[in-house]
């Protein structure tokens, strides 16, 4: 009974969908946990078929996927769950929330310890991967579809592919009482960022040079050909125009420099049939 009344309290606490408590029978979560306590005892009695029949029935009850031999802590909830693979060298902390797709695996065939450490209060969002015998910091918060390859300092976001750490304003917080999976910050975008004002900087100072040494430099672009597309510079089109390439077909190929004409003039056509 103080299985049911723990889970009934962690159920209640991270998800605004329950209704009564009685709704907790019907959490894939809350049988996946239960049989894994019957398997896990049953692996550390070294008994690792059963074990594994055990681990083997509840993923086809509930889609949630737990080695016996991972060891789990107290106030874990596995929301919605399917799909959610817990490797057998997995250590969870308490008080952590893991959203259906998640996978808690290895990188190889080593033996020993090759699945994470979770801390405590660490929530873990939807399809999120995290691969290799390294920990996550208590506090943490994975954002969906991250791919964690490396280890992570307590109170920190991880989001992308493969996995990059955001500090949320250097605050400690715990991300499972705040289940926010939308405003996570971007470190693509923040990367254009700095890219962006590191250019800006780069032509700022570049416009000051110019100016102490008196130069003029235009910083209009040359059109080739006349076409609104493709834009280069006048250096650019010199350097084309001493170049042989293949052009396009209905462009002028004329060997004879003093020709203007845009199109495959005479003396091209001639040239052509010889």
């Amino acid at each position: 009974m103080g299985y049911v009344r723990d889970q009934i309290k962690v159920i209640k606490e991270r998800d605004p969908a329950i209704k009564s408590s009685i709704e907790v029978l019907l959490y894939p979560s809350f049988y996946a946990l239960l049989f894994h306590r019957w398997g896990h005892w049953f692996y550390k009695k070294k008994r690792f078929f059963i074990a594994r029949l055990i681990s083997q029935i509840a993923r086809g009850l509930t889609g949630i996927e737990i080695h016996p031999g991972a060891t789990i802590g107290k106030g874990l909830f596995i929301d919605h769950g399917m799909g959610v693979v817990i490797g057998e060298t997995c250590e969870i902390g308490d008080n952590v929330t893991i959203y259906h797709g998640v996978t808690l695996g290895g990188t190889g065939k080593d033996h020993g310890k090759r699945h994470p450490t979770i801390g405590n209060n660490v929530m873990i969002s939807t399809g999120a991967k995290v691969l290799g015998p390294f920990k996550v910091g208590d506090n943490s918060r994975i954002a969906a579809n991250a791919v964690v390859l490396q280890e992570i300092p307590e109170d920190s976001t991880v989001v992308g592919i493969p996995g990059k750490v955001v500090r949320i304003q250097g605050k400690r917080v715990n991300p499972c009482n705040d289940l926010d999976q939308v405003k996570i910050p971007d470190p693509v975008k923040l990367e254009i960022c700095k890219l962006k004002e590191t250019i800006a900087m780069l032509e700022q100072q570049l416009q000051t040079i110019e100016g102490k040494l008196g130069l003029e430099v235009s910083t209009i672009p040359q059109v080739m050909d006349e076409s609104s597309e493709i834009y280069v510079s006048e250096q650019f089109n010199e350097r084309i125009n001493q170049t042989e390439f293949i052009r396009q077909p209905g462009q002028h190929q004329c060997h004879n420099s003093d020709c203007n004409t845009k199109e495959i003039c005479k003396s091209y056509q001639s040239a052509e049939k010889k």
